[in-house]
């Protein structure tokens, strides 16, 4: 933001506060500030692990990709991450205790040469969706990785090292490893499909196997992930592939984190080959400290380098997901994320499941809150840069802001955690506005659409989503 900026912002400040007192505002004036500019949003989007490859029904594959992907009748999601499996499936080895956590992949060990050869016939499910999320409105594929194929592991399986702390992947290994992940990627793309990036480490931070064998994991010290990465890169442009390279997805954004964002941006080959950061946000609900010290890091030793948020779920999950009370939690969280931390996208772990957007209940594929919140906020289009909202009270605020703006709108979003309604009077020079509320009530539902108002009464424990439409000729 420029000083010029700042100037200006600040004088806006002192006239949108004089009128609110002269005119005997309701509780709360809001104003979108477009000169306090911030991020630029790149998407909303979800997993397909581990429930993709379960889906064998046609009809309800499709059914559950428009949900989530159709920007007119579901939630429009912009990314789909593709889980890009470590083969436990066909391991005969592997010690995974849940089926679903073990995966396909397409790499297949041929009896009759002794060699392993790609087979992209195989988790065929899993393929289905995601061509199926592409034909919805998906806009970008992202290919990840918990762990390497279980044949170039050190241990023989895809579950992590038997020694707590120990790398499942010898060095000899990462260039295999390279292009088997880049292999895939280059295959889809000659399918057609939108492959953004490929992101082969999962939370490397964490002590996968050992005496904590759960699913697909590999531990890296940030020293043996920043030497993966490398490889990545010199194999990519070595083969020439333009699509992103992604990592190295960080369990925690908290001071776990920090060695990994150091040695990762100390590299002079990541530096200049990535310019975005993908880590998770487990484990920091409500640390508002913690993800300001995020944004910090990244401003002040990253500067022009972005943070993307690439995995986020309830962990341990308390919540009923049918309360509202489930959905102003991750409301909270997105917005925290959004705003403390400077996330360009925004992506929870997985679509279907206890601890997703939506499940199985007696049979019955049911949305849960978490799904109408993810639809509030996807509204967001890619390309909207998030500004300041200013808010002024005659005590502290209790409301939490968010707002975007492109050329067509403004896309105000506002979380009311209270109990009680509150009573707001919108700044702003507005032809038009759509409301959409989700409430104890009220499901992602619209509630007003026509010209522009200045008096909104927000909801008990309600997110509001507002796009105001102006004449910006």
């Amino acid at each position: 933001m420029s000083f010029l900026a700042k100037i200006v912002a600040f004088f806006m400040s002192i006239a949108i506060a004089l009128t609110g007192w002269v005119g005997y505002l309701p509780q709360h004036t809001l104003k979108v500030n477009q000169y306090d500019t911030h991020q630029t949003n790149e998407g909303f989007g979800t997993s397909g692990a581990w429930w993709a490859q379960d889906v064998a029904d046609e009809a309800e594959a499709e059914r559950i990709a428009a949900l989530l992907f159709n920007k007119e009748t579901g939630l429009g999601l912009d990314i789909f991450r593709y889980n890009v499996g470590a083969g436990e499936k066909e391991n005969p080895a592997s010690v995974i205790p849940k089926a679903n956590h073990r995966t396909e992949s397409f790499w297949v060990f041929n009896e009759s040469t002794g060699e392993y050869e790609y087979d992209f016939s195989r988790d065929a499910n899993a393929v289905r969706m995601m061509d199926l999320a592409v034909r919805n409105g998906a806009t970008k594929i992202v290919l990840f990785c918990n762990s390497p194929h279980f044949s170039l592991t050190e241990s023989g399986r895809a579950s992590g090292s038997p020694e707590e702390g120990r790398c499942n992947l010898p060095p000899e290994n990462y260039a295999a490893f390279a292009d088997y992940l880049l292999t895939v990627a280059e295959h889809f793309i000659e399918e057609g499909y939108p492959v953004y990036g490929v992101s082969p480490i999962n939370e490397p931070q964490w002590d996968w196997g050992a005496g904590s064998i759960k699913q697909e994991g590999c531990h890296y010290s940030p020293e043996e992930a920043v030497a993966l990465l490398e490889c990545f890169a010199t194999r990519m442009q070595e083969r020439g592939d333009t699509f992103k390279l992604l990592g190295p997805e960080s369990g925690s954004m908290n001071k776990s984190s920090v060695e990994y964002e150091k040695k990762f941006y100390a590299s002079k080959i990541l530096r200049e080959f990535c310019d975005v950061y993908s880590g998770h946000s487990y484990w920091l609900d409500g640390n508002t400290k913690e993800k300001k010290a995020v944004r910090q890091r990244f401003a002040l030793n990253y500067r022009g380098l972005k943070f993307e948020m690439s995995e986020w779920c309830e962990l341990p999950q308390t919540l009923d997901p049918l309360t509202i009370e489930s959905g102003l939690h991750m409301a909270n969280v997105m917005w925290e994320d959004l705003t403390l931390m400077n996330a360009v996208s925004w992506q929870n772990w997985t679509a279907v499941g206890g601890d997703a957007l939506l499940d199985y209940k007696n049979g019955e594929l049911v949305q849960y809150y978490r799904y109408y919140i993810m639809k509030q906020f996807a509204m967001i289009p890619p390309g909207a840069v998030r500004v300041g909202v200013l808010d002024y009270h005659m005590k502290e605020s209790t409301l939490k802001t968010l707002a975007y703006t492109d050329c067509d709108a403004d896309y105000l979003i506002i979380i009311n955690n209270e109990p009680e309604e509150e009573n707001v009077r919108l700044n702003g020079a507005y032809e038009a506005q759509k409301v959409f509320v989700t409430s104890a009530d009220k499901k992602c539902e619209a509630v007003f659409d026509g010209e522009f108002t200045d008096s909104l009464t927000l909801e008990p424990q309600s997110v509001t989503t507002l796009i105001l439409s102006a004449n910006r000729d």
